[in-house]
């Protein structure tokens, strides 16, 4: 079974439970229904899905745990789809793990695009796939898909192996996919990989979510040039119904927590940064090589 179109839906209403899995046979998926939070980790095991929508209110486990749970093994998107509609609600499922948020009640449209544009990403990034060669995504702009200017300093590229002799012929039984293999990136010990979607502090692989993957390889791309908040949150989206003119404030701050549970797995301390620095009011850069070298904090 292609895992690229498969998802399990956990919602214990069934009126929205079949709305929602209706919604995703019209779309091509092979759906899996869970009636409990339990039941919906235990299908995420079973089925490895492409993409998860979740409930926040479940009669045993409730949305947030599910999240945390399947984070634990899996790297699918998880959707929060939910009739809570407080920011703090929002914040909390995004720190559990979920990608994106949907309230109830939703347009099936509006959940087809979105589930559609986090798969859109997934495609993208895949060196298998039939997505942008060189893994970063064809997403809207500098974000994603630009690379850095002259003198952007830190977010080394180490490109990927020519085998083209000096005729720039490629040798005998050597693929040509292996000279567009995307450059993998450097940064104060820290190495991610875009063709293999791995992230390396020190020697040690670190086990990020898409989302949060997808954050780090703008940041790493883009160097010491500042990415807005708000051209993040565009790139996240990547999606067809949004045309990229409006963010709102709880996407910008769902933002703030994607970085802020990307530096808890770094383990950066935002005071004294070594990857993550924050550009007060506007955005975040990768901190410069200096700061973790020479002891001293950029300014805040």
């Amino acid at each position: 079974m292609d895992s690229s179109r498969v998802a399990v839906v956990v919602e214990d209403d069934q009126d929205i439970r079949e709305a929602v899995r209706h919604v995703l046979l019209a779309s091509g998926f092979t759906v899996h229904p869970a009636a409990t939070g339990t039941e919906g980790v235990a299908a995420v095991r079973l089925h490895d899905p492409a993409v998860v929508t979740l409930d926040l209110t479940l009669p045993d486990i409730d949305g947030f745990e599910v999240a945390r749970q399947v984070r634990q093994f899996s790297d699918t998107y998880i959707i929060m789809v939910t009739a809570r509609t407080e920011e703090l609600d929002t914040l909390m499922g995004l720190e559990s793990g979920a990608d994106d948020y949907i309230t109830k009640p939703f347009r099936p449209r509006e959940l087809r695009a979105r589930v559609e544009a986090l798969l859109r990403r997934s495609r993208d990034r895949n060196p298998a796939g039939t997505g942008a060669p060189d893994g970063t995504g064809a997403l809207d702009g500098a974000p994603w898909g630009a690379a850095p200017p002259a003198g952007a300093g830190p977010g080394h590229e180490t490109a990927g192996t020519d085998p083209a002799g000096p005729g720039g012929q490629h040798a005998a039984g050597v693929s040509a996919a292996v000279v567009d293999r995307p450059a993998v990136f450097e940064h104060n010990g820290l190495c991610l990989d875009p063709a293999t979607r791995t992230v390396r502090r020190e020697g040690a692989e670190l086990e990020l979510t898409r989302t949060e993957f997808d954050l780090l390889l703008a940041l790493m791309r883009a160097g010491r040039v500042v990415r807005p908040k708000r051209e993040l949150a565009r790139g996240i989206r990547s999606s067809e119904y949004d045309t990229g003119a409006f963010v709102s404030e709880a996407e910008e701050r769902a933002i703030e927590v994607h970085i802020g549970n990307l530096r808890r797995k770094l383990g950066d301390d935002p005071r004294l940064p070594r990857w993550v620095e924050t550009v007060r009011g506007v955005g975040y850069r990768l901190a410069p090589t200096s700061v973790h070298a020479q002891g001293t904090g950029a300014s805040r």
